[in-house]
């Protein structure tokens, strides 16, 4: 009788396999209010490496972290008509406190622009004090009807970036910086998932936003994620706050902004771009661990040895856990970390210390090998890389071979039913095309240039729709 396979396999049902990977790798779990969501201490490893990476990169833009309230006070939103609009149906609202009702009404942070223009208001009277860079960690709170462990939930964690500049071309030119600069190195090189860069249509961008850039990848199922955006205010938030500087001209000025944000969202990205049926794929700069070495069997000698493997490694730069549980059954162990996507297991028995060897398994291509014990941390660093580099290959190749070129509106339809992403003239598919699709759940991920670049204008001649069904 044939063994039943750990996870639901991808081709049988790929949202199976999702929750079934997040479950049995202890990634999360669900939490006890509907849509919000218990991040394991392994899933919220993957979390804190991102964090680490994104930090460090948004430091070098000039951001500054600084931490701005969770309860808002309900006016601050109503100030700006299109942003409270966009966000309305997601808002959680407090309206009683300390045993008794509030005098006004708090807003649970869905994001904020509001609350930190505030701020910014006080804070910015002269040029000298542009630019305002700042950043912030936080958890925010859109209440979700269709919740998705990592993907939507009600409650997640992200960073959200809100600077202030004196004109439009600085904003415009930093926030096409994060898009670049931050995000997409982060992404290719860190997660090591292929995005297309891109401008958001009207109707998908930003509540309150004169331009929002994105980057979007392809999951393995074909579908499309968000994996962040770059949003260009314009003064629409400073008219509304009335945040103003003193130019060297002498004139009361409004600043130009911007806003822009990742999430854990990209933990369910990792997941469903490298996954497979064995479990998660994690890229080897990214991974908290990047190499497991296993005691085989419980013999001092084993045991002297896989911990001194460690040390070796550790020392070498590897991020590296010994597991020396031998109470638990190799084999049982070596499923664990395989579900973990761990990129590089080395495991140790008897018999290999008497060859002076180790078994090197590789998560990433596959295959496992003999390797001398003594060459393990030389060898180690360009493994990883080359692992590392395999799956950005993978992500690319996907998404090469699963986007057609498309002539109609309905041509797009059926390519993204089919489980691809398109793509076509937007002089051809325009707003109304755009509405057409969207009535079968198909969405324009982003507009492009014929080049591949970000085009600087919605109706820039050239301009080529991205179209697919996302999550």
């Amino acid at each position: 009788m044939a063994k039943a396979p750990v996870l639901t396999p991808q081709a049988e049902d790929f949202p199976r396999w999702y929750q079934d990977l997040i479950n049995k790798a202890e990634l999360a779990d669900n939490g006890p209010v509907r849509g919000t969501m218990v991040i394991r201490p392994y899933g919220y490893g993957l979390w804190e490496r991102m964090q680490q990476e994104m930090d460090a990169r948004i430091k070098d833009a000039g951001a500054q972290n600084a931490y701005f309230p969770l309860f808002i006070p309900q006016s601050y939103l109503t100030r700006e008509a299109e942003h409270v609009e966009g966000f309305a149906p997601e808002l959680a609202i407090v309206t009683h406190g300390g045993g008794k009702d509030l005098e006004e009404p708090v807003v649970v942070r869905p994001t904020s622009e509001t609350i930190i223009n505030e701020y910014f208001s006080k804070w910015v009277q002269s040029y000298r004090d542009l630019p305002l860079l700042i950043n912030q960690w936080a958890n925010v709170v859109r209440w979700e009807m269709r919740p998705r462990v990592f993907l939507r939930t009600t409650e997640f964690l992200w960073q959200e970036g809100h600077t202030a500049h004196a004109t439009y071309e600085d904003a415009r030119e930093y926030a096409a910086r994060i898009h670049r600069d931050v995000y997409a190195d982060f992404m290719t090189e860190v997660l090591g998932i292929d995005v297309v860069l891109g401008r958001k249509t009207p109707r998908e961008r930003f509540a309150g936003a004169v331009n929002t850039l994105t980057l979007e990848a392809m999951m393995g199922d074909g579908k499309a994620l968000q994996m962040g955006t770059s949003h260009e205010l314009g003064t629409n938030f400073a008219k509304a706050f009335h945040t103003e500087y003193l130019s060297k001209e002498g004139r009361q000025e409004l600043v130009w902004q911007t806003s822009w944000g990742t999430s854990t969202r990209m933990v369910g990205g990792l997941i469903m771009s490298h996954g497979d049926d064995q479990g998660l794929r994690v890229p080897p700069r990214l991974a908290a661990v990047q190499a497991v070495v296993l005691a085989i069997k419980g013999d001092d000698a084993v045991l002297t040895a896989v911990r001194s493997i460690g040390d070796r490694l550790r020392a070498a730069g590897i991020r590296v856990h010994v597991d020396d549980r031998t109470e638990t059954p190799f084999g049982r162990r070596v499923v664990d970390w395989e579900l973990k996507g761990v990129p590089v297991r080395i495991e140790v028995g008897p018999r290999d210390l008497e060859n002076g060897t180790a078994m090197l398994a590789r998560r990433i291509p596959g295959g496992k090998e003999p390797v001398p014990i003594e060459a393990l941390a030389d060898l180690l660093p360009a493994v990883l890389e080359e692992d590392q580099a395999t799956l950005l290959r993978e992500s690319r190749a996907r998404r090469t071979s699963r986007t057609s070129e498309a002539a109609t509106v309905e041509e797009a339809a059926e390519a993204a039913a089919a489980g691809g992403w398109a793509r076509i003239p937007w002089d051809v598919l325009g707003p109304a095309g755009e509405a057409r699709l969207a009535e079968q759940g198909v969405s324009v991920r982003c507009l492009v240039a014929e080049d591949g670049s970000v085009p600087q204008s919605d109706d820039a001649p050239g301009t080529v729709a991205v179209v697919a069904r996302a999550y």
